[in-house]
């Protein structure tokens, strides 16, 4: 192979290997601007109580053996007894589920607020 050949192979190369970090670094950039955009438009929604209330009320009622509503509430170790006794149980700890997502889609927005997110009770 010739000089000439092989610093044009190198040449190639090296090209080849500058676009692939070029654009590497913008899918970076824009993957972390639209997990940036995700983060605000979750914080936004789960912000207002209201939209929380639906939230947990909707998955107490459908995934209540799972704790899940507790995580949306910020009541993790209250989610990881149930998510447990979930599984032991083979979904019968649904029941609190059941009960608390419809207590909380019946309560008043304000009512949720300051029931679930001021005083912070975390069962029923």
């Amino acid at each position: 192979m010739s000089n000439n050949n092989y610093d044009s192979t190198k040449d190639s190369f090296n090209s080849a290997k500058e676009a692939a970090k070029e654009t590497f670094e913008e899918a970076r950039e824009a993957a972390s601007h639209a997990a940036d955009d995700f983060k605000k438009e979750y914080d936004s929604f789960t912000s207002n109580s209201n939209n929380k209330r639906i939230l947990a009320g909707i998955l107490g009622i459908f995934f209540g053996y799972l704790g899940i509503h507790k995580f949306v509430l910020g009541y993790n170790k209250e989610g990881i007894i149930l998510l447990i006794a979930g599984i032991l149980t083979c979904g019968g700890a649904g029941i609190i589920g059941l009960i608390e997502g419809i207590i909380y889609l019946t309560k008043s927005e304000e009512e949720f607020y300051q029931t679930y997110q001021v005083n912070k009770k975390p069962w029923f």
